[in-house]
């Protein structure tokens, strides 16, 4: 009798020790879960003082929110860079520079092709001024695919023209954002469709 009573006993004590480790490890591990949670918001959260010394809180928004509304400032960014130029060969040069960062190659081998067909040295010699007015993107953020439609006005000395412009192409997400690619993403496949005179006047040179 005495002999079942103490293995009773070291039975209990088994169970409670294997109990109470099983419990300890579910603890730690909870607790582990709950600390990395709260570090990951906390990094999120940034304090920044206004004019008054006043510490405000900032909270970093997920990439994917209002994504398709970026999507849209990225691919309006490119083409304003792309096609609104001054007959100025380092600020031609600065802007497809910067343009280079938001496209693939697919933006240099555009670039290169009209520099070769002699398009850029035409604006030079004629003192052209290019402008491009946005009128609408379309974006379908499922296929990741969009359409661009504008119009390039070409203001030269004695004449202007105003260009249909309409182009498409994919967007590609990039894991960080950076100076030179403020929205993280990256435009692919991208190809002119339309680029068809609307309006060519001469101007009135008296």
């Amino acid at each position: 009798m005495i002999i079942r009573n103490i293995e009773n006993k070291v039975k209990l004590a088994t169970f409670v020790s294997v109990g109470s480790l099983l419990a300890s490890v579910a603890i730690s591990f909870l607790v582990s879960l709950y600390a990395y949670r709260q570090v990951s918001n906390a990094r999120k959260s940034v304090y920044v003082l206004d004019a008054n010394s006043i510490p405000l809180l900032i909270r970093q928004a997920d990439i994917k929110v209002n994504r398709v509304a970026e999507y849209k400032a990225h691919i309006n960014l490119f083409h304003s860079l792309f096609f609104s130029v001054t007959p100025d060969e380092k600020f031609i040069e600065y802007q497809m520079k910067k343009a280079m960062y938001l496209i693939d190659e697919s933006g240099a081998l555009q670039y290169n092709n009209l520099k070769e067909k002699g398009y850029f040295n035409s604006i030079l010699s004629s003192s052209a001024v290019l402008t491009l007015q946005t009128d609408s993107i379309l974006v379908d953020e499922g296929r990741k695919y969009f359409r661009y439609y504008g119009k390039q006005k070409i203001d030269r000395r004695s004449s202007f023209i105003i260009r249909s412009l309409v182009t498409e192409g994919n967007i590609q997400d990039l894991e960080v954002r950076s100076d030179n690619n403020p929205h993280a993403a990256l435009i692919i496949h991208w190809k002119t469709i339309e680029n068809k005179d609307l309006e060519n006047a001469q101007k009135n040179t008296f």
